[in-house]
Order: C-alpha cells, then structure tokens, then sequence
C-alpha cells in the first residue's frame, strides 16, 4: 500500500498491523572506492550540497573510504570493497544503485547517464547474481521510471515501512517500483522541498528503532509530524544547519552501532549527541570532510546487504 496524505500514513500506523518480523540490520554491507576521486558535474546540476569550484584531494579522499571500511569492519559487520571507476566520479555512492532484500538484488533506474553506466557495472551484478544467488530486478529494465534506491527511499526494514521524498531523483512510477522491489508492506510518499535531492539526506531511520529527521526539509509539516509518531519516544529532530552538514545521513550497522560522518557529529547540538547515547548507540564518528564535497556523506557510501 501507498499512501500520500499524512492522515492516511496517520489511520494505517495506528491500526498498528505491520509486523516487527523482517532484519532490522544488514548481515554485512558493500562500498565502493573512489578511483580518482572527482566530482561529477552531471549531479551537481540538481545537488545543491555540491560546490564545483571546491578543491579536491584523491588521496585523502581514498584514506578516508578505507577508514571508514575498517571501522565498519571493528564492529564486526562483513565488509567487501569493490574498486572504483575514474569514468563513473559518483560510484563511491553504491547506495543509489544498488540495493538488497534477503535473496534479492535490486538495481535501480537512474537519473544521470554517469549513474546508469555505474548500474551496468558487470563485477558487482556478478557478485549478487552468482556468488550469492539472489535474483536480479533491475528496475530500469521495466517501465520507465527514475528511482534511486536507498537515496530517495528510507526503509524501516523490521516493518518493511517505506518513506519516499519526492524529488527529481524519483517519479511517482520509481516509486511504485521500490515499494513492489523491496516488498513493503506500507509507503509514504510525500514531496521533499526543491534544494533537496534525496530522502536520505533529510532523515534516517536506526536500526528500525529510532529517527532522525530535519522538519524543515519536508513542503508540508504535517509529513514529518506524522512520520515522528511511527517511532514513539525515539525522534530526533535536527536543524537545518545541522542538516547541512549530514547529520541526517547516518546510518545504524547493527542495533548498537551508529554511524555519522565526523563533520556531522560535530554539528550535532551536545543534548542531542547524548540523547542518542541514552537510547543505546554506541557512535562511530569518521572523517570524510574530502568526501562530502561529492554532496554525499557517510549513509550514501554504504550499501547495505541483507
């Protein structure tokens, strides 16, 4: 079921009928390196988190992925790193593209020529369809639509709950294809303001236990509102500067674990770092300042597999 309206998310979560039964974390997850990194001017033309005339630096770029890696890893989470492609700048950002449910590998229908290239990408198909025997949907295959995954689509994967920004990342037909990819039970649809360009940059859910979320980022704030009462006692609202810098793009590996780019721990106001603690996370806060001048952060370069 889709839903549009706040009120019709509002009746469907108090009816209280979706089950608690699916995996609220991945078993593992994948990233993919910057080769050269770069920053690609086909996103910028709608990622206004993006500055092209910004320096960048290849180097620290690729020393920061492979930390990230291996904190990851410290949490005891497998981790496989697939090499990037200096042709495609925005691959370090998997999430987009590539996706997973148990025993199925999802593809997405990508905006920009540079993303559908990285889609094709034979090594990482070839990994999900005959090392781990998923079955492939590769949402460009079938009726045209636009849908990037993980990036337009935040899942609270224990309900298999649904939360998709619409924005030129996505089409109302992109939309309709993720909820029928990742077999959710319940989406909300609802419009995200025009200097976004993903769901997950605005809000995050943890763990399927917690949210965080940026209320100034929807167009109608009754959609926030609404989304705040599917995770009772665990909201976490955050500002539009601390939006800014990422702290909505964040990402839970296991119950317990929690990850932020350091540059949005820092923005985090210190009551609601320690509200965060309070519900049990243990933080992980990383340096990826050279690779958020990409216009992504920590949550977009971590692909999750289930």
């Amino acid at each position: 079921m889709i839903v549009t309206r706040p009120e019709d998310f509002l009746d469907q979560i108090r009816q209280d009928w979706l089950t608690d039964d699916s995996p609220a974390v991945p078993r593992a997850v994948f990233l993919v390196e910057p080769d050269q990194f770069r920053l690609s001017r086909q996103a910028a033309r709608d990622n206004r988190y993006m500055d092209l005339t910004v320096g960048v630096n290849p180097s620290l770029a690729l020393e920061q992925h492979r930390r990230l890696t291996d904190a990851i890893a410290g949490c005891g989470i497998p981790v496989i790193r697939f090499p990037g492609r200096e042709a495609n700048p925005d691959d370090l950002f998997p999430n987009n593209v590539f996706a997973t449910i148990p025993g199925r590998f999802i593809v997405g229908a990508m905006r920009h020529p540079e993303r559908q290239r990285e889609a094709e990408r034979p090594d990482i198909r070839a990994f999900f369809s005959d090392l781990m025997e998923y079955q492939t949907i590769d949402l460009a295959a079938g009726p045209a639509c636009v849908a990037e995954l993980t990036g337009a689509l935040v899942i609270d994967r224990a309900r298999r709950l649904g939360f998709c920004g619409m924005t030129g990342r996505v089409d109302e037909a992109g939309c309709r294809a993720m909820h029928d990819a990742f077999e959710l039970a319940l989406t909300f649809r609802f419009d995200l303001k025009p200097e976004e360009y993903h769901t997950n940059v605005v809000m995050s859910v943890l763990a399927s236990r917690a949210l965080v979320i940026c209320p100034d980022a929807f167009v109608d704030p009754a959609v926030p509102a609404a989304i705040a009462e599917a995770f009772p006692g665990r909201v976490l609202e955050i500002t539009r500067e601390e939006k800014q810098a990422f702290a909505g793009n964040c990402l839970a590996v296991t119950l317990d674990d929690l990850f932020f780019s350091a540059t949005a721990w820092r923005a985090l106001a210190p009551e609601k770092r320690q509200q965060l603690e309070g519900w049990g996370f243990r933080i992980h806060a990383v340096e990826l300042d050279e690779v958020e001048k990409a216009g992504g952060s920590l949550r977009c370069c971590i692909a999750e597999i289930f």
